[in-house]
C-alpha cells in the first residue's frame, strides 16, 4: 500500500515539489506512513548510494551507520557483482546483505542463499542476434565472475571502478564447457551509447516467448535477467528468508532497475536525480545522489 502522490506540494525545507520531510507533512496536514515498522532498508547503489564520483558520502555512510545501529537490516541491491558490492559495503564499515547481480545472487552473512539462471541457450543467442548485430561486447556474470566477450571503453571504465578485470572469453567455447558442467549464467550486461540502448532494447522486448527481462540500470547500461527475476522479487525472496514482511521495507532507487523494489516495499523512495518513470511510482522524492539524497531520506523522511 502506497502513500501516495502528494507531488503537487511543496517542501518549505527544500524548495522541492516533492514532499522530502516529515516535518513539513505535518504542517500541510498531510499523513506519513507512521505505522511502518521498518526492519529492512533496501538500497541501490550507483546513483543512489554513491554519488556521481562513485564515492559513498560522509553523511550517508553516518545514516546508514545509525539506521544499522537501531537494529534494522541493510540490504545493498544492486545490478553490480558480488564483489564490486562488497568493495561498497566495506566503505560503509557495517554487515551489509547483498543482493546482487541484478537479483539473481543473494548473499547473507557470506554465503549465497538465493540464485537464478539462465540457459547458455539465451546467451549464444543474445551473442549472435544481438552483440554481434550492434557490435558490441556482450557482458556475462556467474556467481563471482564477470566474462565478457571483447574488452571495450565501457568495459574498461567498469573495470577500473570496481578493481576488477574480467575474463575476456570466446563465447560459444565458454557455453560449451558451461554445458558439459552444467554452470549457467546468472545474467548479462549490455553497454553502449544512450540511443543504441534504447533501440536494443526496443528489439529485445519484442522478442516472441523470451525467457529474460530487459532493464535499464543506467542510460548506457542494459541489464538482461531471468524473466522470473527482478529487484522487487529479489527483495521478496530476501524478506521471505529474514521473515520479515515486505511492508517493513524501505527502499531507495534511482532507475528503471529500481522499479519492482519501489514497488515491492512497505515505502519507496525515489532519489531526486532518479528517472521520471521511478518517481511516479515512489511514495516520497528526496535530493539527489550528489546531495546525500539517502542521508536525507533516512534521517527526515518519516518516523520509522
Amino acid at each position: 500500500m502506497k502513500i501516495g502522490n502528494f507531488q503537487s506540494q511543496v517542501c518549505v525545507c527544500t524548495a522541492s515539489t516533492n514532499l522530502t520531510c516529515a516535518k513539513c507533512c505535518a504542517e500541510m496536514g498531510l499523513k506519513v506512513r507512521d505505522d511502518i515498522q521498518c526492519k529492512l532498508i533496501c538500497i541501490d547503489i550507483d546513483g543512489t548510494l554513491l554519488n556521481d564520483a562513485k564515492e559513498v558520502l560522509p553523511e550517508v555512510k553516518k545514516a546508514v551507520k545509525r539506521q544499522y545501529e537501531k537494529g534494522r537490516k541493510i540490504a545493498l541491491v544492486s545490478g553490480r557483482m558480488p564483489c564490486a558490492v562488497t568493495q561498497v559495503g566495506k566503505q560503509l564499515e557495517i554487515d551489509c546483505i547483498k543482493v546482487c547481480n541484478a537479483g539473481t545472487f543473494i548473499i547473507v552473512d557470506g554465503l549465497c542463499v538465493k540464485e537464478e539462471v539462465m540457459s547458455t541457450h539465451i546467451m549464444r543467442q543474445l551473442y549472435t542476434d544481438i552483440a554481434r548485430k550492434y557490435h558490441v561486447p556482450l557482458w556475462i556474470f556467474q556467481g563471482y565472475k564477470w566474462y565478457v566477450t571483447r574488452t571495450d571503453s565501457f568495459a574498461e571504465k567498469e573495470s577500473d571502478i570496481i578493481k576488477y578485470q574480467p575474463d575476456v572469453v570466446n563465447l560459444h567455447e565458454l557455453a560449451e564447457n558451461w554445458n558439459k558442467a552444467g554452470i549457467k549464467p546468472n545474467k548479462f550486461l549490455i553497454a553502449a551509447r544512450e540511443k543504441k540502448i534504447d533501440e536494443m532494447q526496443t528489439e529485445l522486448e519484442q522478442w516472441e516467448n523470451r525467457a529474460f527481462n530487459v532493464a535499464k540500470s543506467s542510460a548506457n547500461y542494459l541489464e538482461i535477467f531471468p524473466n522470473n527475476v527482478d529487484k522487487g522479487k529479489a527483495v521478496a525472496s530476501l524478506c521471505a528468508i529474514l521473515n520479515i514482511s515486505t511492508e517493513n521495507v524501505v527502499a531507495i532507487g534511482d532507475h528503471e532497475l529500481d522499479i519492482p523494489m519501489i514497488e515491492t516495499a512497505g515505502i519507496g523512495i525515489a532519489m531526486g536525480n532518479a528517472i521520471q518513470a521511478l518517481k511516479e511510482k515512489a511514495d516520497f522524492v528526496t535530493l539527489t545522489n550528489n546531495e546525500a539524497g539517502v542521508a536525507h531520506a533516512l534521517n527526515d523522511y518519516c518516523a520509522f
